[in-house]
């Protein structure tokens, strides 16, 4: 695109699933549309409060080349209220805003402000559609909520989640032999990583001491460094893994790497690389919680096996949102948590959370397993699995037929180029 009045293109975006899963695709097919002459295309990230966030998004984002500032969330209020960031970043005269997580309302404010059209990129539902320019929707089940008036605002581009890894062959997946893998994706945030780790370890203990011959690794999310994922093995800082009698664990690094390694003599390889994709489709299948994560390991192809250990309600806490500030709150913010956490999962308890059942309008195509969770159950069900191979296969498959076509990041950057 020859573009001859320079632009600047604001991405708002809060959380570290939306920053890898979102953004990172989003600004790539900006730039392969737009060009990078950033004298002509200028990018920025804005970072909005959330609970879920890591702290590190900052830092992951100034690793997309593609990206010319970020600001963290800190200095957000400031923004909105105000207009001015942390270091008087100044704007030129047309421009863009695109929404890829936080509130909705953001970008009428800032898009209102700067005189810049707007772009949001909605799941469920669009809000303001009065005062958006334009909506890129994940499916057409978003459009049938939309007011007639306000209905050629609104296309279909289809679920970012699936753009993460469409850079990759799915045919160049591996075919597995008799040294299995099982990948064990413990989360990222606080509140899975408590308990997900420790059962994690302990239903690996319980795996490998039938099958010596299985390995285990943990993919290491971007938002996760080893100090903390270190913290979260230490029954002295992890109170939840006598909770689930779940297995404490070591950091350790010899010549191949890091890894954890338990009482039992269990080694995990720790892997610090992102994405880590080449490595996840050589997984045999891998246990995983909810979340993003189950997306990338769907348009994969990868099996899984999804769990959610609900040992301690009010442990809980990774809510966006207004529910997100209050259970959090000192004091309060645990019985907090408690109640809304046994009136959502009582809500939930028909539904699928896991991405591929929810592709496949509530089809089981993943097993989930949610509940009070011990690591010899959840092993038995993993070791039925990998003695019948063909129910690995069955999965695969229709995680294939089922993840969607690519190209919604290519469809956003189009109507992006057509607003200017």
């Amino acid at each position: 695109m020859n573009t001859i009045q320079p632009i600047d293109i604001i991405i708002l975006s809060n959380a570290p699933g939306e920053v890898t899963t979102w953004v990172r695709p989003v600004v790539r097919s900006l730039r392969a549309k737009l060009g990078d002459d950033r004298s002509s295309v200028r990018i920025s990230v804005i970072m909005s409060p959330c609970p879920n966030a890591s702290g590190r998004e900052v830092q992951i984002l100034s690793t997309y080349n593609e990206i010319d500032r970020v600001q963290s969330a800190e200095h957000f209020t400031k923004f909105l209220i105000w207009g001015k960031t942390a270091d008087n970043w100044e704007w030129r005269e047309k421009g863009v805003v695109i929404f890829l997580g936080g509130d909705q309302f953001y970008p009428v404010v800032i898009g209102k402000r700067l005189g810049y059209q707007t772009v949001v990129y909605a799941e469920w539902i669009g809000r303001w559609q009065g005062s958006i320019d334009r909506f890129a929707v994940m499916n057409a089940q978003v459009i049938e909520k939309v007011k007639p008036q306000y209905i050629d605002k609104f296309t279909v581009v289809g679920d970012l989640m699936v753009e993460s890894q469409s850079s990759l062959n799915p045919d160049a997946i591996k075919s597995q032999n008799d040294n299995m893998t099982i990948g064990l994706l413990v989360g990222s945030k606080v509140a899975k990583l408590g308990m997900g780790l420790p059962l994690m370890l302990a239903i690996a203990e319980y795996i490998q001491a039938k099958y010596p011959q299985v390995k285990f690794i943990i993919p290491l999310a971007p938002t996760i460094d080893l100090a903390t994922i270190s913290k979260y093995g230490d029954p002295l800082n992890n109170p939840a893994i006598a909770m689930v009698n779940g297995a404490a664990s070591t950091l350790n690094e010899d010549e191949s790497g890091f890894y954890l390694q338990t009482a039992k003599g269990l080694k995990v390889a720790v892997n610090t690389d992102f994405p880590a994709y080449d490595l996840l489709t050589e997984c045999t299948l891998c246990l995983t919680t909810i979340g993003a994560n189950t997306a990338e390991l769907g348009a994969l192809g990868v099996p899984m096996i999804v769990i959610l250990p609900m040992q301690q309600l009010d442990a809980m806490r990774a809510w966006d949102g207004g529910l997100g500030v209050l259970v959090n709150l000192p004091l309060i913010g645990s019985p907090i948590a408690k109640l809304v956490n046994t009136i959502a999962f009582r809500a939930l308890k028909d539904r699928k959370l896991a991405w591929p059942n929810i592709w496949a309008n509530q089809r089981e195509i993943v097993p989930e397993l949610i509940g009070d969770l011990d690591a010899k159950t959840v092993a038995e069900f993993t070791i039925d699995y990998l003695e019948h191979p063909e129910k690995l296969v069955t999965m695969k498959t229709e995680l294939r037929q089922v993840r969607g076509a690519a190209g919604a990041a290519d469809k956003l950057a189009a109507i992006v180029e057509g607003l200017l």
